[in-house]
């Protein structure tokens, strides 16, 4: 008897499997046209399962592929005699409007949403019946009677959707945003959703409708949400001045934490807008007691002064972090400070033995094993820049053994490779680099290949690597701040390797110390050479979008952007920076950015 009854499982298991394998070679037909074959194998499953619906309305829809109409309404019909299903009343209606009879179809169509009056609950299921066929106003009709006969119903989010296929967008925020007074939760979901409506022009038809539906809501439904999120519209479009305005309005009626307007300082600060960002800060210090706050945004404010600094700023900046040390001390919570300060006396002030002397007495601090890593790159970076080698390679190394193929381990064995490489030890360098060309982090990844095919392109085109050495010194000069001692070396590797294999790299490198000068116009005629002489190599896009990117945001040219954005576009599909480029050109253009 158990025997028996293993036998009757395998049995039914078998013809379970069979049947769904039968049910994914008819589909596969269905997909590839091949609707006779599709039609043979759906009805033989319907034979063997005339209550799988599934393959019923499979059946259904090869039928009418065939045009046999009068298949599937006997079909439906016979499934219709015991229950009128709503899902296949609107099958029938389908069947006459293939048939072009719609006043037929619209009947049918009607029925089915009268169906909701008995059993409201099916209001979802009859939408996505209609959406099935674009029938997108009888999916609207019905997603709205079932809110309608149930209250407790929410389908806002469903016919936000179903507006924004109809291209009705003033609908869609209408819908998304009922959804939000429900699901004030959900908001950060439909600022995605919003986001591939609107763009960074102010003056685009969908950012007007969202702003003037928002500013409605605030007048009359003050809530926080609607605020947050005419401050992330405001963000979008990049005026950082009116999202601090509603980011204040916000934090004056909650006077709860002062976290998201320092979000909205930071987004300025990450898009090169520091004046704004200087006056975020300002008022977080004004209106905070929070001590980690406070110190994050001196940091900040800090960084931006020493960006913009002259030499006659470089002493009081120097104060304001002592004053800072004598205020709250050295401990963890100042970490990111005298980091900062260790850079700024190195590399600003030139003072490179008081910031690693500095450094070095930060990691007598207590901090944690990841900390000490942090501030060991520093100081290995500040020992680098002083030329000292191989004890900057020492606390590389040390992260590296400490932290193993965490992140900042690979950053660490980048910076090995990139000392190896200054030192001119070209061949360890590469063997580093080869181990990081597979790192888990996408920019040490890049690096990594960028430096190795570097290395690897002008080794071999002379014996003594004299020109990769000088350009490696030139790199290293760079590094310390020391441009125009870089960009003079660099011209002596134009000169006595001009038409050697490192001439583009050289070209690339001192356009990119020529904009950090601003000196334009000679970035631009080395950007120019670049892409005439080396169109085939691989800093053609590097250059094409650099210098896109100089037209457009420091020239003020957005015609010659646009032009060179275009480039991109269409000749280079595989460059890095193609999303970046479409993106920016149908800016340019007008486009909506979706």
């Amino acid at each position: 008897m158990k025997g028996f009854i293993c036998m009757l499982i395998f049995f039914n298991s078998f013809l379970s499997y069979t049947q769904n394998d039968e049910e994914q070679v008819a589909a596969d037909y269905y997909k590839r046209g091949e609707f006779e074959k599709a039609l043979l194998t759906y009805q033989k499953l319907y034979e063997a399962q005339p209550s799988n619906y599934n393959v019923i309305f499979h059946l259904i829809k090869t039928y009418q592929e065939l045009e046999l109409f009068d298949d599937a309404e006997t079909l439906i019909a016979s499934k219709m005699t015991q229950y009128r299903n709503p899902s296949l009343i609107i099958e029938l209606g389908y069947n006459y409007q293939l048939r072009n009879d719609l006043e037929k179809a619209q009947t049918y169509y009607e029925e089915a949403l009268t169906a909701l009056e008995e059993r409201p609950e099916y209001a979802a299921l009859i939408a996505r019946q209609f959406e099935q066929h674009s029938l997108l106003d009888y999916a609207i009709k019905s997603y709205n009677k079932g809110m309608a006969l149930n209250p407790e119903a929410n389908y806002f989010r469903e016919l936000a959707s179903v507006y924004g296929e109809l291209g009705n967008i003033e609908q869609l925020f209408s819908n998304y945003m009922a959804y939000v007074e429900l699901k004030p939760e959900y908001l950060n979901s439909i600022k995605r959703e919003f986001s591939d409506f609107v763009s960074e022009n102010k003056d685009n038809d969908n950012n007007i409708l969202l702003k003037k539906q928002l500013l409605k809501k605030i007048q009359t439904q003050p809530h926080p949400y609607w605020y947050e999120l005419l401050s992330w519209l405001f963000i979008q479009e990049k005026d950082y001045n009116k999202a601090f305005t509603q980011e204040k309005a916000l934090y004056m009626r909650q006077r709860e934490s002062l976290g998201r307007i320092i979000e909205v300082a930071l987004t300025a600060l990450s898009d090169k807008q520091n004046t704004i960002a200087t006056d975020i800060f300002n008022y977080v210090l004004e209106h905070t007691q929070d001590i980690t706050a406070i110190l994050q945004v001196h940091y900040y404010l800090l960084s931006i002064k020493t960006d913009t600094a002259t030499i006659e700023d470089l002493p009081d900046i120097e104060q304001k972090y002592l004053d800072l040390f004598s205020n709250y001390g050295r401990s963890q919570q100042t970490l990111a400070l005298q980091i900062a300060y260790a850079n700024f006396l190195a590399f600003q002030l030139k003072k490179p033995d008081a910031a690693s002397k500095f450094l070095k007495e930060t990691l007598d601090l207590n901090i944690s094993t990841q900390q000490q890593a942090i501030v060991k790159m520093a100081l290995g970076d500040i020992l680098v820049l002083q030329e000292k080698f191989n004890e900057g390679l020492i606390f590389y190394t040390q992260i590296q053994a400490t932290l193993k193929n965490s992140p900042i381990a690979q950053e660490a064995r980048f910076k090995v490779a990139k000392t190896s490489y200054y030192k001119g030890d070209f061949d360890w360098a590469e063997s580093q680099l080869n181990v990081l060309k597979s790192s888990t982090s996408q920019l040490i990844a890049n690096d990594a290949l960028d430096l190795k095919l570097l290395i690897s392109d002008n080794k071999y085109e002379d014996s003594l690597r004299v020109a990769l050495q000088l350009y490696a010194k030139a790199d290293l000069m760079a590094f310390q701040n020391k441009a125009e001692a870089a960009i003079a070396l660099l011209d002596r590797v134009l000169i006595e390797h001009k038409g050697e294999s490192i001439e583009d790299q050289a070209l690339f490198k001192q356009a990119e110390l020529f904009k950090k000068t601003k000196q334009y116009d000679r970035a631009i005629t080395n950007y120019e050479a670049v892409i005439a002489h080396y169109s085939d190599g691989i800093l053609a896009d590097d250059a094409y979008y650099y210098l896109a990117e100089l037209y457009a945001n420091i020239l003020q040219e957005p015609e010659k952007a646009k032009a060179l954005y275009e480039k991109i576009i269409f000749n280079h599909q595989d460059s890095i920076y193609f999303v970046e480029a479409r993106k920016q050109f149908r800016m340019l253009r007008g486009d909506v950015i979706n």
